[in-house]
């Protein structure tokens, strides 16, 4: 487990700006196993860890020489610089599952792109799982070189995972493809039109609702 050191802070507020002049990043700590606190951490020490853990993989939060279990919650980021700017550290509950989004990583090379003059897509960047906190993974794998003909697909259900992780994504969702040139501005669109239409199906589930609940003359 990464470790990460952390010390309590006094100053809040505007005045955090010193901090991070400093080369310090203001944070609060929170969650069922813990006291709410607020925090200052390394910016350097930060980036580093994390680069290799992200948000789904426990942390070893260091804090007055007490190192306790947590998860990056969230990571507010300067508009222009993109550097870290406030962190949550969350601390979860170590017997209970919890949901999260993982990352998901291809690796290795398609036969279908280079024998096929085909064009790699990856339809799903990232998938929620299950599992204790202790049990998460940092990222999942995506085996590509499966991909050996046009129109091969690998789905959520090819994705391989701990036996301790459930995916909790359809099994028939596309993770990665191959597909021809001239198919892949119709592939690249299928998301955006899938995503308009689940918009406009919540929309009329919600006009309906309010329909439901208007009173009704007489």
């Amino acid at each position: 487990m990464i470790s990460l050191s952390a010390k309590k802070r006094e100053v809040l507020g505007k005045k955090v700006k010193a901090l991070r002049n400093e080369g310090l990043i203001p944070a609060v700590l929170y969650g069922p196993g813990a006291d709410p606190s607020v925090l200052s951490i390394a910016k350097k020490e930060f980036d580093t860890a994390y680069r290799q853990v992200g948000e789904s993989s426990l942390v070893s939060l260091e804090v007055d020489q007490a190192k306790t279990p947590v998860l990056i919650r969230g990571v507010q980021r300067h508009p222009l610089s993109g550097d870290p700017i406030h962190v949550d550290f969350y601390q979860p509950r170590l017997d209970e599952k919890i949901k999260i989004m993982v990352p998901l990583h291809l690796e290795g090379e398609a036969p279908a792109v280079k024998d096929f003059e085909g064009t790699l897509i990856q339809n799903m960047h990232e998938v929620e799982v299950s599992a204790l906190p202790q049990d998460l993974p940092n990222e999942i794998i995506v085996d590509v070189s499966l991909l050996k003909a046009l129109e091969d697909r690998i789905l959520v259900e090819n994705l391989q995972v701990d036996s301790k992780v459930e995916i909790l994504a359809e099994k028939d969702w596309i993770v990665a493809q191959v597909v021809a040139a001239e198919k892949v501005e119709e592939e690249l669109a299928k998301p955006q039109e899938e995503e308009a239409a689940a918009v406009e199906a919540v929309e009329k589930v919600e006009e309906k609702k309010e329909e439901e609940e208007e009173p009704k003359e007489g």
